[in-house]
This record gives structure tokens, sequence and C-alpha cells, in this order.
């Protein structure tokens, strides 16, 4: 009779925590403090449901055109966008403490039914301070993710979905319309000179990505092992010239090699014409081949010391011991090398090689600011893909200078869906992250 009794008692619990927050904790409990407080959440939710309701409907249509007005008074789709994504925010924050409302009444009647009474004032807010804490520490952060992480993905995310756009659809003059997955439609292939310039930027990027993480990894730990193993006396002031280049800030080196690359005026081309080693200029960055090469060793100069460093400490964690008992079996240097000095240095480093992979497929400046996605090619005027552009400057390109966020937003969802996944992947597959070391 009494699990009756508790049953039928629990449904209530249950019952009036679902009809109204705080509503179980007031009637039942006789928990006040959190039963107002709860209650105060869900009536400051009620009093704003038509505000909610109209910015809601607004996201739905982003506005009507309205010519007629001045451009102030007209409705601005960015804005209506922006404010209907944190609605939609706001209300799923309200039913998820929703939830901890019905939770806290279930959980404050289990306690009701060991300790046989109801809890006072003091024991309530004793419970607010000490048991809720790390809730209310964390909100603040949480808060921040979601309004300066969260709400920016998503608005650019949304973007994808609509044909904002030059020149018909750009705020405040024009409305913006959602067009659902027609900019996917076009890059993947409705429109043959989009998909081939995707292809072509896709493709370079990953191959980028590729040569730009293997020649510095190579390139760094190659030097490294010379200097640990030439073991002279001065390699620490070898090791301090070797790491200039990263010490150098990227933009300035990526700069300056412009300059000195440069195919009319560079100094390169001017030095080799007066040593008699060519006759006319190399387009360094006119040529698009050439380009690609001198892009990915320009970023082999910049990025190698980086390595360099990763490496050197890598090695000198490996035991003396391994070498002397590899030694006194017969090994020679390259064999010693190959089977010891190699695998446990790309052991300890691979997630980082997995990172610095990821960082290259969006690295931005080494192209940037070194070509500027040029040479130009034969989609260059339609698509603004120049020959070294990889994805994150070609959505630059077209951002800045085109002003078609949509497709922008579009390449950026598709790294996003394939980076994200290729990644974790790609990390979790690692024998040091199986086996939980570095």
């Amino acid at each position: 009779m009494k699990g009756n009794i508790d049953s039928l008692s629990d449904k209530k619990i249950k019952r009036a925590s679902l009809l109204f927050m705080g509503l179980a904790h007031i009637l039942y409990l006789k928990d006040y403090l959190k039963g107002c407080v709860f209650a105060l959440i869900e009536l400051l939710f009620l009093a704003f449901i038509p505000k909610m309701i109209k910015i809601i409907n607004n996201l739905i249509t982003l506005g009507t055109p309205k010519p007629h007005l001045p451009i102030f008074q007209r409705d601005n789709s960015t804005y209506m966008l922006f404010d209907g994504i944190i609605t939609i925010i706001f209300i799923l924050l309200f039913f998820f403490m929703y939830y901890i409302s019905v939770k806290s009444a279930r959980k404050s009647y289990q306690e009701y039914k060991i300790i046989g009474r109801k809890k006072g004032i003091k024991e309530s807010l004793a419970d607010i301070t000490t048991g809720s804490f790390p809730f209310f520490g964390l909100l603040p952060a949480l808060l921040l993710v979601v309004f300066f992480v969260l709400v920016p993905l998503i608005f650019s995310a949304s973007v994808a979905f609509t044909n904002y756009s030059a020149p018909n659809h750009i705020t405040p003059n024009n409305v913006v319309d959602w067009v659902g997955l027609e900019n996917f439609r076009m890059l993947f292939g409705g429109d043959t000179l989009w998909a081939k310039a995707l292809g072509r930027v896709s493709l370079w990027t990953l191959v980028w990505a590729f040569l730009a993480t293997a020649t510095c990894f190579f390139g760094g730990f190659i030097v490294a092992v010379i200097l640990r193993e030439s073991r002279i006396k001065i390699a620490p002031v070898f090791r301090g010239i070797f790491i200039l280049p990263y010490a150098v800030p990227a933009v300035i080196s990526m700069l300056v090699w412009q300059n000195l690359l440069n195919g009319s005026f560079g100094t390169v081309n001017r030095t080799l014409m007066k040593l008699g080693i060519i006759d006319n200029v190399i387009p360094w960055l006119g040529d698009p081949w050439l380009a690609r090469f001198t892009v990915v060793m320009i970023n082999l100069w910049a990025g190698y010391s980086y390595f360099m460093l990763l490496t050197t400490g890598s090695m000198t964690a490996i035991s003396q011991d391994i070498y002397d008992a590899a030694k006194i079996d017969g090994a020679n240097s390259f064999q010693v090398f190959r089977k010891i000095t190699f695998p446990l240095v790309i052991f300890q480093t691979m997630p980082l090689l997995v990172m610095s992979f990821t960082h290259n497929i969006n690295n931005f400046g080494a192209i940037f600011f070194l070509t500027g996605g040029r040479p130009v090619v034969a989609d260059t005027a339609t698509t603004s893909a120049g020959g070294t552009d990889i994805l994150i400057t070609w959505i630059y390109d077209l951002t800045i200078n085109l002003q078609k966020y949509n497709l922008g937003a579009a390449l950026a969802v598709m790294i996003f869906i394939i980076l994200a996944p290729f990644a974790i992947f790609n990390f979790s597959r690692t024998k040091s992250f199986r086996e939980g070391e570095l």
C-alpha cells in the first residue's frame, strides 16, 4: 500500500512539474525558493512569446521587399536571420531548464522519502549555492561559447541555404530568400564552370595540405637528425639560425618572398640574369604549376623550423640505452634511424602531424600573402578561383570580391563536413591516441 502511495505521489510530482515550472516545488515539496525561481523563468518566457512568434515568422520569410520605403526602414534579412537563430537557442535553453526543473522536483521528492521531511529555506538555499554551483559557475562560459561561437557558426551555415549575393540580394537594399540546396547543386554540377572550379580547387587543397605537411615534417626531421648525429660543438648556433624563419611572422616572410620572386623586377630573377644563369625571367608566381611548386617550397622554408624543434625534443626523450643496445647488436647508423629513431618520433608526433594537415587545409596566410591565389586561369573571371587558391582563400575571394556570400557559406559547410570527421577519424586511429600516450 505504501508503494502505491509513493508511486501516486511521484506521479503527482511529475505531472505538476510538467504542467508548470516550479509548480511541484511550491505545491507539494514546499521548496518555495526553487519553485519561485523556476516559475519566474517560465513567466518571463511566456511574456516574450508574442515577440518570439514574430521573430520566428521573420526567420521563415526573411522579410518582404519594400522598395517604396527608405533603405533604413526596409526589412533587413540578415538581422532577421540572426535574431531568429538567437531566439531558437533561447527556446532550446528554456526547454533545457524545463527538464532541469522536472529532474530537480523528482530528486527532491526522492530525498524527502529518505529523510522523511521537506527541506527548509536554508537547506534549499544551500542546495542552490553548493549543489548547483558547478552549473552556475560554468554558465557564463557556456553563454559566451553559445553567442560568440555557436551563433556565428549557425548563421554562416544558414547563409549557405539562401541567395545572399550581389547584385540582387544584398541587404539592406534588397531582401534575401531561402533557396534550399540550390547553392550546393550549382557547385556540384548544376553549373559546369563552377563545378570544374570546385573540383580543381578542392584537389589542389588536398595536395597542398599533404605536401605542405610532409615537406615541413621531413625537412625539419632531417635537419634535426643531422644536427644531432654530426655532434658538432656549435650545433646550438646552427639550431638558432635555422629557427629564424619560424621566428619571423609568416605574413612578413610571405610578403618579402612575393617581392623577391616577382617576375618583372624580383631580386631572384635579376640576380640569376646578372650571373648569366638565365636569359629570360622565370614566372615563379605567374605560371600555375610553377606557382604551386613555389608555394610549397616557400612554405617549407617558413615551416620546417617548427618540426625541427619538435623532432629534436622527441629524439631527446629516446633513451640512450636503446641506441647502445642497437650498436652492440651490430646495427649501422641507417638501421638505427630506420628501426628506432624514425618509428619512435612518428609515434610521438603523429597527432601533431594530423593537426598540421588539418591546419594546412585552412592555411590562409601561406597562400594569400604569397600569391593572393593567382595566377589567373580560364575560369577566374567568373568564379574568382585562381591557380593557387585553396578552399579558404577562394571563400575569401567569393565573399570580398564577388560578394557571393551564399556560395562562400556553402563551401565553408563543405569544408566542415569533410574536415571534421576526417580529423577525428585520423586522430583516433593513431597508436598514441589508442594507448592514451603522446
